[in-house]
């Protein structure tokens, strides 16, 4: 195989096959503050990411670069879509999920748990049962940079909404900082970033990893999965072989299902969340601090919203 670039950490030799020599990391948009939530649209040949602190959601396309999607976006987070291809939104300042319809109209889908309000939604995913999956940590109520200062009315939690009753149900409340969160390809296992209790001098942060029940609608486990170093997870996707796409502070890194750590894409910002996507679902697109990159890669991103 041809030498990979400086930029590529091989720690196990199944990340050969994971990378391309020739593919460069590109820069694809720069200039925002802190960017979060990608997501792509194939049917519009665009990614969406959410540029917290200008509280803006914005547009990157081949065709037309970087355009504004919606402002205010009530400060979104993560993003992904239903299976109905809609975007779904967590949101800092409302403490709520949302739907944007195809009319453009936005719907609320949940605001609070427990007869109790959300804290800031971070993170969202959707199973292939229509159901969607969302993490509920503090971070987006204790400063004015990403949504303006709240009191907490509730733990940080890992939160199920039913798709045909529309109830918020707590899947699992043992989390200092649920943030970023995926399934494997057979949905059999769920993914889940802790990344610590806000201020605290030794933060419990590593990814833990959840069976889903036949019914898939609780889980078990939540076992330590990986730890990254430096730094701690943020937001990841799942691979095609189910291995683990995470941010990281020194860029991304690719974790096996069994756990180890397969390699590193070095990125020069501190990457925050990611999405697969562009032809073939095999680009990668980071969310790297104030800035866009994107790397075509030897594999492709599990087929889900």
């Amino acid at each position: 195989m041809a030498q990979l670039p400086s930029w590529i950490e091989c720690h196990d030799p199944r990340f050969e096959q994971l990378v391309l020599f020739n593919a460069e990391l590109e820069l694809l948009a720069d200039g925002f503050r802190w960017v979060e939530g990608p997501v792509w649209f194939g049917d519009h040949n665009c990614l969406l990411f959410s540029d917290i602190p200008n509280n803006r959601t914005m547009r990157w396309s081949p065709e037309h670069g970087v355009s504004v999607f919606r402002a205010p976006s009530d400060y979104a987070n993560g993003q992904t879509r239903d299976r109905q291809g809609r975007l779904i939104s967590c949101h800092h300042a409302s403490r709520c999920l949302t739907r944007l319809e195809p009319d453009g109209t936005v719907t609320t889908l949940a605001h609070q748990a427990h007869g109790k309000r959300l804290n800031a939604p971070n993170d969202v995913v959707v199973k292939s049962d229509g159901s969607i999956w969302f993490s509920d940590p503090l971070y987006g109520l204790l400063n004015d940079y990403e949504g303006g200062r709240q009191p907490s009315e509730q733990p940080p939690a890992l939160y199920r909404l039913d798709p045909d009753t529309g109830a918020v149900e707590a899947m699992a409340s043992d989390f200092d900082g649920p943030n970023g969160l995926a399934f494997s390809p057979d949905e059999r296992k769920l993914y889940v970033a802790e990344s610590g209790a806000p201020g605290a001098a030794e933060p419990r942060q590593h990814i833990r990893v959840f069976d889903v029940a036949a019914d898939g609608r609780s889980l078990c486990g939540g076992d330590v999965f990986h730890k990254i170093t430096p730094g701690w997870a943020d937001g990841f996707r799942v691979d095609e072989e189910g291995n683990l796409w995470c941010g990281a502070a020194d860029g991304v890194h690719c974790i096996a299902p069994d756990g180890r750590l397969l390699g590193k894409v070095l990125v020069p910002h501190r990457v925050s969340n990611l999405c697969f996507g562009d032809r073939h679902h095999s680009r990668l697109f980071l969310c790297a601090s104030k800035a866009i990159y994107a790397l075509f890669t030897n594999t492709r991103g599990a087929q889900t919203p």
